[in-house]
């Protein structure tokens, strides 16, 4: 029998995630809080639900892709949530990036009630969630993970399961640890180019190659020297992942160097009011310090 999913969270990713599904074949029911957002899925052949309750009253697998920890606390726990609405037997999947403690704790109370989670963040930004190549990191039973394993193989090429409840989202941090340290390179790199007079450009084709290529400096390398500064990823949302991994590693006692600095960074940014860009402005904190603008 065919799983029906419902997919609650319908932003820059999670509207092109949900239609994936639906193009695989999997009946699909969705809420949005602002429910305008759901209109090209309905259109599609998604049915629209008034509420968290209703999409899991309607669904084996719920899969939610919102904002920051609190936002799935409410949808899946709180007074209209996924819990109140879900039969046992169940299952809830967060696809956010939230606090791997908070996952835990949401874990424990769907469980109580028969309702299995899995924690499944992503990467690969709004190119992957429209291509259906996102890299999906998951945390929670292996058997569980086997049977959404078709409903993931929708959204993303690359699956993995990294352990229990927690360890998707842990993952993702050391991902988003990994991201920014990336950005920032590009950025230093480019502007250094910029400087010392060279074709903006061409030096980017020549590097995007080699040792030195990376995911950030092919996708968003070339938006930069176009300044465009769209958001695929957000500024504001790039922060909220970093507080998370800070967090993390203050509970740890470990020391982040550079993932500090980023952070600081992308705070002249946000106080320039420029917190709803693409990470790829944060080569105008650089340009900020420099007085050089990279373009190409």
């Amino acid at each position: 029998m065919t799983e029906r999913v419902g997919f609650i969270g319908l932003g820059i990713m999670g509207l092109p995630m949900a239609g994936n599904i639906l193009k695989a074949g999997f009946p699909v029911t969705v809420w949005n809080r602002t429910a305008s957002r759901a209109e090209p899925l309905a259109q599609a052949g998604a049915q629209v639900a008034a509420s968290p309750r209703e999409v899991a009253a309607q669904s084996d697998i719920i899969i939610t892709m919102v904002t920051a920890s609190e936002d799935v606390r409410q949808v899946t726990l709180g007074e209209d949530g996924v819990i109140h609405g879900a039969q046992r037997g169940a299952v809830v999947v967060d696809m956010s990036t939230i606090s791997p403690q908070v996952t835990r704790e949401i874990a424990e109370a769907l469980q109580a009630q028969g309702i299995a989670m899995l924690d499944a963040p992503v990467s690969g930004g709004d190119v992957g969630a429209r291509n259906a190549t996102l890299s999906i990191m998951v945390g929670g039973d292996a058997a569980v993970v086997e049977r959404v394993r078709p409903v993931f193989e929708a959204m993303g090429k690359k699956i993995t399961h990294i352990g229990p409840n927690g360890a998707g989202q842990t993952c993702k941090l050391v991902n988003q640890i990994l991201v920014v340290g990336n950005n920032m390179a590009m950025a230093e790199a480019l502007t250094f180019a910029t400087r010392a007079g060279v074709d903006v450009g061409r030096v980017l084709e020549a590097v995007s190659g080699g040792a030195a290529g990376s995911w950030q400096l092919s996708n968003l390398g070339p938006r930069i020297l176009k300044r465009d500064f769209a958001p695929g990823f957000s500024i504001r949302n790039q922060q909220k992942d970093l507080r998370l991994a800070m967090e993390a590693a203050d509970q740890m006692r470990l020391p982040l160097l550079g993932t500090s600095m980023i952070h600081s960074l992308f705070r002249v940014l946000e106080a320039d009011g420029r917190a709803d860009e693409g990470t790829q402005a944060l080569v105008k904190a650089l340009e900020k310090l420099t007085g050089v603008t990279v373009e190409g």
